[in-house]
C-alpha cells in the first residue's frame, strides 16, 4: 500500500486513507504486507512518487511481493512506468474498487454497471499504453502503428460502451415500470444511504424483519433490495437498501450505478446510517453528504440513524451524536433503538407537505385512488 502525502494534507487524513486502503485490499482478498506513506512538495509526473522512494519499492518487491496499490489516482503512463520498474502489477484505489466490484457483482444489471465502470475507466488508459509506439512524428508515411491500435481498441470500446449503456437504459426503463405500482399505490418510499460497511443490511432486516445477507466487510451489498415496512401507526412504506459509499468513490462508479442510485434519487425520504463505533465518522458523514450532493439531491428529507451503539458506551454514543444533527442512536444488532426509529420515521414523513394531508396525493399533486390491500401489501425483491 502507498499513498502520498502533500503540504496541504494532513497525516492523519493520509494514515486514515491508507488504512481504509489496506481494508480494500484485504476485501478483495489480497494480503497487506506493508503500507507507505511519503511526503513529497508535488507529484513526480512519471512515477508519482519520488525515484528514490521507487527504488526501494523495488526491492521490496524483490521479498515476494505481487501488488502494489496506490491510494492516489494513476495515469495510464504512471502505472505502466511503475509496472516497469518494480517488475508487478501495479493499482490504484479507483482500479481496486473496481475489482472489489467486478467479484461481487451477482445480477445482470449489477454486472453491466461493473463492466460500464470499468470501460470508462480503462478508456483513458489506453493512451498511456500504446504511447510509445505512436511518437513516430507525423505526416504522411509516418503514421506509427501504435497510433492505429490505439484507434482501433479506442472504437472497440467505445462500441461496447454504448452497448453496455443501451441494456442499462433497458434496466431503467423497467425499473420504472416497477415503480409505478408503488406511486400508484402511495407507497413512501425510504431510502438507505451510509458509507460502506455501516450496517445499513442489517438495519434492513432488523425493521423490516426481512433475511438480508449480510455480511463485516466493504461492499457488501451492490444491488438494491426494497422490502416492505409498517410504521408504529399502521401506515405502509418501502424500505430500500443500496450500495454503500466510500471516499475517493471513482466517478466512473457513479455514473455506472445511475439506475441503482435511482432508488435514493426517487425516495421520499433518506435514512442515513451512521456507524457510530468508527473513529472516521465524522468524515464519512462527510463523503456521504458529498456523493449526495453529486447527484443532484442536497436537500431532500433526512433522518440520521447513529449505528452500532452496542460497541460503545452511552456516553460517548451521546458524544459522538454530538458531532452531527439530530438523530437516532440504534443497534442493528440487538435491536436497541429500532422502534424509536420506527417512529422517528413516522414523524418525519408526516413533516414532509407531501404525505402531511389525509388524501393520497401523488407527486404531482394529483388525488389518488385507494387500492385494494393486495396491491398495497406487496414486496419488491432487489
Amino acid at each position: 500500500m502507498v499513498a502520498l502525502r502533500l503540504p496541504a494534507q494532513h497525516r492523519w487524513e493520509v494514515e486514515d486513507s491508507i488504512e481504509e486502503l489496506a481494508q480494500l485490499a484485504e476485501s478483495a482478498g489480497a494480503r497487506v504486507s506493508q503500507m507507505v506513506i511519503q511526503e513529497r512538495e508535488g507529484l513526480d509526473s512519471r512515477l508519482l512518487i519520488g525515484k528514490g522512494k521507487a527504488q526501494e519499492l523495488k526491492k521490496v518487491c524483490q521479498d515476494g511481493i505481487d501488488l502494489v496499490v496506490f491510494d492516489d489516482d494513476l495515469t495510464g503512463a504512471q502505472q505502466r512506468n511503475l509496472e516497469e520498474l518494480l517488475g508487478v502489477k501495479v493499482l490504484d484505489r479507483p482500479g481496486l474498487i473496481l475489482d472489489i466490484f467486478a467479484q461481487r457483482a451477482r445480477t445482470k444489471e449489477g454486472k453491466l454497471q461493473v463492466e460500464l465502470a470499468q470501460l470508462n475507466y480503462f478508456l483513458p488508459r489506453l493512451v498511456g499504453a500504446w504511447s510509445r509506439l505512436s511518437r513516430l512524428g507525423g505526416g504522411i508515411g509516418t503514421r506509427g502503428p501504435g497510433e492505429t491500435k490505439l484507434e482501433v481498441d479506442r472504437r472497440r470500446i467505445r462500441r461496447r460502451i454504448a452497448k453496455v449503456q443501451g441494456d442499462l437504459e433497458k434496466v431503467r426503463r423497467h425499473r420504472a415500470l416497477l415503480r409505478r405500482p408503488r406511486r400508484r399505490s402511495f407507497l413512501p418510499t425510504i431510502a438507505l444511504v451510509g458509507y460502506t460497511n455501516a450496517g445499513k443490511s442489517t438495519l434492513l432486516n432488523a425493521m423490516t424483519r426481512a433475511d438480508v445477507p449480510v455480511e463485516d466487510r466493504l461492499f457488501a451489498t451492490l444491488d438494491p433490495t426494497i422490502r416492505l415496512l409498517r410504521l408504529p401507526g399502521g401506515k405502509k412504506v418501502l424500505l430500500s437498501d443500496t450500495v454503500g459509499f466510500i471516499r475517493k468513490l471513482p466517478h466512473q462508479l457513479i455514473a455506472a450505478f445511475k439506475a441503482t442510485l435511482e432508488e435514493v434519487v426517487e425516495a421520499d425520504l433518506l435514512l442515513h446510517v451512521i456507524d457510530t463505533s468508527s473513529p472516521r465518522m465524522e468524515a464519512q458523514v462527510h463523503e456521504v453528504d458529498r456523493v449526495l450532493e453529486e447527484l443532484g439531491i442536497p436537500d431532500k428529507p433526512l433522518l440520521r440513524a447513529y449505528n452500532k451503539i452496542d460497541l460503545l458506551g452511552g456516553l460517548e454514543a451521546t458524544a459522538r451524536m454530538s458531532l452531527g444533527r439530530q438523530g437516532v442512536a440504534v443497534s442493528a444488532l440487538t435491536g436497541e433503538g429500532i422502534e424509536g426509529l420506527r417512529q422517528k420515521v413516522q414523524e418525519a414523513l408526516d413533516a414532509t407537505p407531501l404525505f402531511s394531508g389525509q388524501t393520497p396525493r401523488g407527486r404531482h399533486g394529483r388525488v389518488l385512488p385507494s387500492l385494494p390491500e393486495r396491491e398495497v401489501d406487496l414486496e419488491v425483491m432487489g
